[in-house]
């Protein structure tokens, strides 16, 4: 296939997701949001968490929260984490404790009920992820998934499984960021205006 064509079958690919999820995951998104609000409301934290691209996109949602989102929109800084800012924390906690373990460890410490975890994985088995959704479950905070494909082992520890229907990674990913703005944008709008 000649790359411009590869190039728009490419475009073509994550617009359909995207459309798809415009459609199917509305309810899902907006109850994410409401998690969101009702934590940040009673003064609660969001913490995120995911391995590789899926840590970028941790980091970069929770900044989103830390600093802002929309340059237009002037607002105080929300209380978020990404559990994978730490290299010290990581690197004891697998140590210590195994990498299964890098992002419960912390937030078994940082977290307490009526939180909310977002945690991001493509495939939905990564085990890090798993067991800090484990964790989570156990501690009374809200789990919220970005998932991929049939959303995985992951899928039953979310009480929100936002999942996006492919097998490919970077149509995932892509598809994660925009999701992660979307519950971002509409956080932000609700707790603005009031």
């Amino acid at each position: 296939m000649e790359e411009a064509a590869r190039f728009a079958a490419m475009m073509e690919e994550g617009a359909a997701l995207r459309r798809r999820l415009a459609s199917e995951a509305a309810g899902t998104l907006i109850a994410v949001v409401d998690a969101c609000e009702t934590a940040i409301r009673a003064g609660g934290r969001l913490f995120f968490c995911g391995n590789g691209g899926s840590a970028a996109d941790a980091q970069h949602l929770a900044t989103e929260l830390l600093v802002r989102l929309r340059s237009s929109v002037e607002r105080p800084s929300w209380p978020a984490i990404a559990l994978t800012l730490d290299p010290t924390a990581l690197t004891a906690g697998g140590n210590d404790y195994g990498f299964e373990e890098v992002f419960a460890r912390p937030l078994s410490g940082l977290g307490r009920a009526g939180d909310v975890l977002f945690g991001i994985t493509t495939s939905g088995k990564s085990p890090n992820v798993l067991r800090a959704l484990e964790t989570a479950r156990g501690m009374g905070i809200a789990t919220v998934g970005l998932l991929g494909g049939d959303g995985g082992p992951a899928r039953a520890l979310c009480d929100h499984a936002l999942v996006v229907p492919s097998s490919v990674t970077a149509r995932i990913q892509e598809a994660h960021i925009a999701l992660g703005h979307a519950v971002m944008e509409l956080l932000e709008d609700r707790l603005v205006r009031s």
